[in-house]
């Protein structure tokens, strides 16, 4: 006998007698009765099985089943509810091609995707597919990374990552930025999966040479009869990245000295004043970049950076020299204050970037805190050893309106070399400066408040920075940051920590209350500048905008 015919039973009752041991608890138990199918009606039931005795109407041959697509069977061409496209049709956005890439990608990122207009039809042979799509939103991701790292604001990096997908034939995309973080769907069509990349933003640094060089390169993306491959758009942004800084390291010391100075004569000091900030700014930012190269956080960078200045003052107001002291801590602050971070963070905030500005002018008041514990500790000490430092002491702003105009033209300009601007916008941003401290100097000899006043300046120079970036098809950035130094709140910042130093709080709440409503003078005005210019003065305007957001809260 075989194995295989030792394995099978060899009879009926041994049959039996194996069947009895396998049972489940899913078997009939003996004795009960089941009535069976009759049809070859299924056993088996689901919770989606429609009941018995419930009359369903069942689909004819000529109604095909529905689908997400398809109208209801309610309704009616005749009588078409508001909910599908209204009887006057969607109204066309015209978009022409003279007109800086900036408007023309904002305004259709503000339009749903519906209604944006499609790319025109290019007849491809099968050979060219065109480029990859992950690399394309690589390609994207690094280029907003630039941007968003160079302090430009969440609107138009996310303009310009639109576009740079818009010029390879992505038009269903959307991008998203936050403070650190930047991704980018991408949907081929309604039935296929999205696609979607992110990349962090770990490092920051300023150079506005680079900033613009990523706008040219945007901008010859964006441009129809440019036609740069994938390959030599890598090519050049690797080139952007490998470009050194257009000042050595001396220079930017020496303009962070020449910054204090100005800022001192701009509050009234002299000569001796203007050398005593400037050598204090200078030993500041020797300790900062000193601090950075040991790893520490910008918090501590600004402390560091602050103290110098401030022992300068104290040290010459207990040798008895007869020197404005205010003058000289004045001028070192002017050198530290954020004005870039905070004219970023404001305007991502009137433009519906709630998140990326939050995180922004978070970033802006931990510098500034960074500065308060720098200059407090010093005017402790100075308290303590005996200096008469008087807190109402007033600082002259109209005494000397030519060594002041020059002296603000001066802050200007050593500002811009701090940024790393290129040397062809180092005139215009120095001339547009003084043109905001003539306004601001005529307002206030007109009687108007200090806030009204530094509105007022900061306006014009986001109007002309705005018309001077549309000349030129570039960044605002460049044309406006560096103007707007000339007004930033050293003075009310310095009074406020003196008073504070010398447990006069409210006094001291008061000044720093006014520095910050001077401050947010600022960014508003600047972004209001920048906003009449597109709207009201037509110049390379896409037209009317649509709102961001929304109107009057609902």
């Amino acid at each position: 006998m075989t194995e295989a015919e030792h394995r099978k039973p060899q009879s009926d009752e041994a049959r039996s007698f194996y069947d009895s041991e396998i049972t489940s608890e899913f078997a009939v138990p003996d004795g009960l009765a089941m009535p069976r199918t009759v049809g070859g009606e299924p056993e088996t039931t689901s919770e989606f099985a429609l009941p018995k005795g419930l009359d369903v109407p069942q689909p004819t041959a000529a109604e095909p089943e529905g689908s997400a697509f398809t109208a209801p069977r309610t309704y009616s061409a005749k009588d078409a509810p508001p909910a599908f496209t209204p009887p006057t049709g969607i109204p066309v956005v015209s978009l022409t091609k003279d007109v800086p890439w900036q408007d023309r990608m904002r305004t259709m990122l503000r339009m749903p995707v519906a209604e944006r207009p499609a790319l025109e039809p290019v007849h491809k042979s099968e050979d060219d597919a065109g480029p990859a799509v992950p690399r394309v939103l690589d390609l994207t991701l690094r280029i907003g990374e630039l941007l968003l790292a160079g302090g430009e604001g969440a609107e138009d990096v996310e303009a310009a990552m639109f576009a740079v997908c818009r010029s390879y034939g992505l038009d269903r995309c959307e991008p998203n930025v936050t403070f650190t973080l930047l991704s980018i769907t991408y949907q081929p069509s309604l039935v296929d999966d999205p696609v979607t990349a992110s990349r962090t933003v770990r490092r920051r640094g300023t150079d506005y040479t680079r900033l613009a060089a990523v706008f040219r390169l945007v901008d010859d993306l964006s441009d129809p009869e440019t036609a740069i491959s994938l390959e030599d758009a890598y090519r050049r942004l690797a080139e952007i990245r490998r470009n050194r800084h257009p000042y050595p390291t001396w220079v930017l010391t020496s303009a962070s000295g020449l910054l204090a100075g100005a800022a001192s004569v701009l509050v009234g000091g002299d000569l001796l004043v203007f050398v005593a900030a400037m050598l204090g700014a200078m030993l500041g930012d020797r300790l900062a970049w000193l601090c950075a190269g040991r790893g520490l956080p910008e918090f501590y960078q600004f402390t560091v950076a602050a103290m110098p200045p401030a022992a300068i003052g104290i040290a010459l107001t207990l040798a008895h020299v007869d020197v404005k002291a205010s003058a000289v801590i004045t001028g070192g602050l002017f050198a530290l204050l954020p004005g870039r971070a905070l004219v970023a963070g404001v305007q991502d905030g009137l433009t519906g970037f709630y998140i990326t500005a939050s995180a922004r002018l978070l970033e802006v008041m931990y510098f500034f805190v960074g500065i308060v514990v720098g200059v407090l500790v010093m005017l402790y000490v100075g308290v303590q050893l005996g200096a008469h430092l008087n807190p109402d002491e007033a600082l002259s702003t109209a005494s000397r309106p030519l060594w002041q105009i020059t002296a603000s033209m001066l802050l200007s300009l050593t500002f811009a070399v701090l940024l790393q601007q290129e040397r062809s916008t180092v005139l215009a941003v120095t001339l547009n400066g003084g043109v905001a401290w003539c306004v601001y100097g005529a307002m206030q000899t007109g009687g108007f408040s200090p806030v009204a006043s530094t509105a007022v300046a900061a306006g014009l120079v986001g109007l002309f920075g705005q018309l001077l970036s549309r000349y030129r098809f570039a960044s605002a950035l460049p044309y406006t940051t560096a103007a707007i130094g000339p007004l930033l709140p050293g003075s009310a910042t310095y009074f406020g920590l003196l008073s504070i130093a010398g447990n006069e709080v409210d006094e001291g709440l008061v000044s720093l209350s006014k520095a910050a409503a001077l401050a947010m003078a600022i960014a508003i005005g600047v972004n209001l500048g920048s906003e009449i210019s597109r709207l009201f003065l037509r110049v390379g305007s896409a037209g009317k905008r649509r709102a961001a957001k929304r109107t009057r809260g609902f």
